[in-house]
């Protein structure tokens, strides 16, 4: 399946063949059904932008700003994201393959998990053809989703800090190893590009200590639920 057409299918140039198709598009989980969603997509009225894992990453990961993802029902809206490649001195890919990055050397569109210091398990969305080496970090998400789960798991009750940084955002969704490999167009996951575009902002990355100064760390402007304020 063409990784474009799971999040939103082009307008149908028929609307009786647009009404009879399967739809790619996870009908906005549930909150219509399946035949108004092909409704919409008839007459052009897709409630969400494409994403597509072939681009590069910084181009992934501006693109993801403002996009919802669910495991197994919980998230929320992705307000922070960084962007890393094999050519990236503080990239994981960077040197090349290996037993713990193989996930991050595609296919595209898969989730790779790693445990960061021993400690905590941060996401991924891989991007780029298959064998390049370059993926998306989700810094944050702003909950939307499964408040009780995520309260739960972080052992706290503000809503600002469920997910504010990539390990808390692995711990808030339950997210582990386990999850490492699996294709993020079917269950647990669930994705759905934003709405409309989004004002983006831009900034260096955070916690490393290689390619400091390179501006790929994107978040959505004005939200309070970044990790780190941009500016």
């Amino acid at each position: 399946m063409p990784w474009r057409s799971m999040y939103c299918r082009e307008p149908a140039a028929d609307t009786a063949q647009a009404l009879e198709a399967p739809c790619d598009y996870s009908c906005a989980r549930g909150l219509v059904t399946s035949l108004d969603c092909h409704r919409q997509h008839a007459v052009g009225m897709c409630s969400s932008l494409p994403i597509d894992f072939g681009v590069s990453s910084p181009e992934l990961a501006r693109a993801l700003i403002g996009a919802s993802f669910w495991v197994e029902g919980v998230g929320g809206r992705i307000v922070e994201t960084e962007a890393y490649d094999v050519l990236d001195p503080a990239s994981h890919s960077y040197g090349g393959r290996s037993v713990r990055n193989a996930t991050m050397f595609g296919p595209p569109g898969r989730a790779y998990v790693y445990r960061s210091y021993g400690l905590h398990w941060c996401l991924n969305f891989v991007c780029r053809e298959e064998g390049h080496g370059a993926g998306v970090l989700i810094r944050a998400l702003e909950p939307t989703d499964g408040f009780d789960a995520m309260q739960a798991r972080r052992g706290l009750l503000e809503p600002r800090l469920l997910c504010a940084g990539p390990g808390r955002v692995a711990q808030a969704l339950g997210i582990t190893g386990a999850h490492d490999g699996l294709p993020l167009d079917r269950a647990p996951f669930e994705l759905k590009g934003p709405s409309v575009v989004q004002d983006v902002v831009v900034g260096a990355r955070i916690g490393i200590s290689k390619a400091m100064d390179v501006p790929w760390r994107f978040g959505l402007k004005g939200s309070r639920f970044v990790s780190r304020r941009f500016g």
